[in-house]
């Protein structure tokens, strides 16, 4: 499938809602021509010095348009895709696009597991200090909280290019435990920290039968 174009430097999953400050004229155009003729757009991630995958986005509203031109937008992230060819303008239209291949989700998720990954997030949250919201199990997929759980902008794209829900999970709990772990280890280490210097009680040990 042929699709504009609009590489940036961040990850959107899908179902996210897509914040954008529009202000490059080619990309004002983009804009006007998605709410012309309803068309969609993808962001693929600028990452490696390179663009291999990215998501494709609806536009739902344009929010603030400025005098000079400028517009705030919402869109919402659609599918995942991989690119096959790119150029930097398409169609006579002076921004990008190029040929893309969407990746089928497949959602063959396991009851289990996605109650361990909200567990661990849970946990998580409750180790930073962080409000923590329950999420139904029903209504929890990988994305959701894609963004809100310590993941490295590498490892987002790691993520964004797993068709596998089942892949998806086992990637996030992984990072969950590593990620838990070490904050046990810096809050144990706190509390060791804190207690340098205070008077403690320290049970005598019994060496009556000890010997060498």
């Amino acid at each position: 499938m042929k699709l504009p174009l609009f590489p940036l430097q961040s990850v959107f999953f899908p179902g996210e809602t897509v914040p954008l400050h529009i202000f490059e004229e080619r990309y004002k155009r983009l804009i006007n021509d998605c709410r012309k003729e309803a068309i969609t757009f993808g962001i693929p991630v600028y990452i490696y010095d390179g663009l291999t995958y990215g998501t494709e986005v609806q536009l739902v509203e344009v929010v603030t348009t400025y005098e000079g031109g400028e517009m705030d937008v919402v869109c919402v992230a659609r599918q995942v895709f991989k690119i096959i060819t790119f150029d930097n303008e398409i169609d006579g239209k002076p921004y990008a696009g190029g040929i893309v291949q969407f990746l089928d989700n497949v959602n063959d998720a396991d009851r289990a597991v996605k109650q361990e990954v909200l567990n661990g997030i849970e946990e998580l949250y409750g180790l930073m200090g962080v409000p923590y919201s329950s999420i139904p199990l029903e209504k929890f997929n990988s994305y959701i909280l894609a963004h809100k759980m310590g993941l490295s902008f590498e490892q987002e794209f790691e993520l964004l290019q797993m068709p596998k829900e089942s892949e998806r999970l086992s990637f996030i709990k992984a990072h969950l435990l590593a990620t838990v772990s070490v904050l046990k280890e810096v809050d144990r280490t706190k509390r060791t920290i804190e207690m340098n210097g205070d008077f403690r009680n320290f049970d005598p040990l019994d060496f009556k039968d000890f010997k060498i």
